[in-house]
């Protein structure tokens, strides 16, 4: 039986999210199995404000992919749900973006693959949805608790919490 593994995913929308989030982790499901889905969060734009609040959410996944295996399929599926890369702003509005931010308690610095996502512990809409998987979980490389870094990060309490985005139906 191949070693499974699991991987934090991030994802992020502010094109469509109601149906681009579901969409994204119908697609997921088919690289493993879902352990748990944080909430749907709402946040300002970063880096380029001219664009509609994005909404972000996280998910644990099992299985069986290495690490870069895993990022070729998430770029496929942003390719299947219409991301358009813009180099000269990209920062800008996205109908999806799903990123490998932690994966066991892999150390990784590849070309395009850092694990941990050096982002986490300072924005709020990733660290939040984070933690919401699991509080107690150890940042392999600041070793500290999720929850405490997303008590220490600023901005969270500016998170809008969407509760009409669901994830995966029940």
């Amino acid at each position: 039986m191949p070693e499974t593994h699991l991987a934090w995913i991030s994802l992020g929308s502010n094109i469509d999210p109601e149906q681009n989030l579901p969409g994204a982790v119908t697609r997921i499901k088919g690289l493993g199995e879902i352990v748990r889905c944080s909430s749907v969060w709402q946040s300002k734009p970063v880096g380029f404000a001219h664009q509609p609040d994005f909404c972000n959410a996280a998910v644990q996944l099992r299985t069986t992919l290495a690490p870069d295996d895993l990022k070729q399929e998430l770029l496929r599926i942003e390719h299947d749900l219409k991301r358009v890369r813009d180099p000269a702003n990209p920062n800008g509005p996205r109908t999806i973006d799903l990123d490998i931010v932690l994966y066991d308690s892999a150390v990784l610095d590849k070309a395009g693959l850092k694990i941990p996502d050096p982002e986490i512990p300072s924005r709020p809409f990733l660290i939040v949805p984070l933690a919401e998987l699991d509080p107690t979980y150890q940042h392999p490389v600041l070793l500290t608790p999720l929850k405490k870094l997303a008590e220490a990060c600023p901005g969270t309490a500016e998170l809008i919490q969407r509760q009409d985005i669901r994830l995966i139906e029940n």
